[in-house]
């Protein structure tokens, strides 16, 4: 991939896919392709056979999906599994068939199972249950993974599969009915703050483990991965650490300046108790992630201020 190659980001609207144009961009590649869903909706097989037939790229990072924490997992099922689906079998389909020399697809950490051992190996894949509460978004991962390696299997296409842990980040969502664990911590505390409110309600028991990754840093191993990782096995990104789900409201209460009482809310649902994963794979590869949790969250509150301001 050089620096004139056309580059499609599916889904660069997103978390992950603004992230990786902004990653592209500031690197020097010049074409970068770009869709939004009013222009080309990825669910839509005629579509996306269009799109690839006129625009010919060459290299593409599918980063667009369906997603959302447990309550939208859990209310909207048909669509998390239906919508990811089209979107990996549509791209996946049309890559192939138009010549792109290499596809990247993002999944995630929930692919693997509730139980699994920890960290997280990429062998654990498909070795126990999931997680009930994200089990839709999960099985169409997994089956994007096997897709991918089936192209690769059958017609020698290269597509690789990376599996990254929470992100967050600039572009986040932090509406409170979509929205995952961190970002929807970080509009609870600024609003408790707004409002004086003596105590803040978080989800669940607190004591949950999981992974945060600045999205700058996973943009940054994508592209190191696309340059430098060819593999049918999947690969995981990290940051090789994880802290509790009461550690994390007590940073991001920091963060935003908040003083109040934290209240757990044990009528809610935990989730997994620890999503861990092991990314000796990609260290031994030479990379690994650069931005600190507590300094990536006042990052990621100062951008959440300059686009809420005033909600």
């Amino acid at each position: 991939m050089d620096k004139t190659s056309r580059i499609y980001v599916a889904g660069h609207l997103g978390l992950v896919g603004s992230a990786i144009c902004r990653r592209l961009r500031r690197d020097g590649y010049s074409n970068v392709l770009v869709r939004d869903r009013s222009q080309l909706d990825l669910v839509n097989q005629p579509a996306v056979e269009a799109f690839f037939a006129s625009e010919k790229p060459e290299y593409v990072f599918l980063a667009a999906a369906k997603v959302g924490g447990i309550l939208a997992n859990s209310t909207y099922p048909v669509e998390f599994l239906r919508d990811n689906l089209n979107i990996e079998l549509n791209v996946m389909e049309a890559a192939h068939r138009h010549g792109v020399k290499k596809l990247e697809a993002l999944g995630s950490s929930c692919i693997y199972p509730k139980m699994a051992p920890q960290p997280m190996k990429e062998e654990y894949l498909l070795t126990g249950p999931l997680e009930p509460t994200n089990e839709w978004y999960a099985i169409a991962k997994i089956a994007g993974i096997k897709l991918g390696q089936a192209y690769r299997q059958e017609y020698g296409f290269h597509a690789i599969s990376l599996m990254p842990t929470n992100l967050y980040g600039p572009g986040d969502n932090f509406d409170l009915k979509a929205s995952h664990v961190l970002p929807a911590l970080i509009r609870k505390a600024h609003e408790a703050r707004i409002d004086d409110s003596p105590e803040m309600v978080v989800w669940g028991t607190g004591a949950p483990r999981r992974e945060f990754m600045h999205v700058d840093d996973l943009a940054d191993a994508a592209l190191f991965l696309m340059q430098n990782y060819d593999q049918a096995d999947i690969i995981n990104v990290g940051v090789g650490t994880d802290l509790s789900i009461r550690e994390l409201a007590e940073l991001v209460c920091r963060a935003v300046g908040y003083n109040g009482r934290l209240v757990f809310d044990t009528s809610k649902p935990d989730g997994t108790p620890q999503k861990l994963l092991d990314v000796s794979r990609l260290r031994a590869l030479g990379w690994q992630a650069r931005v600190g949790l507590e300094e990536g969250i006042g990052e990621t509150y100062k951008w959440f201020l300059t686009q809420h301001a005033g909600e």
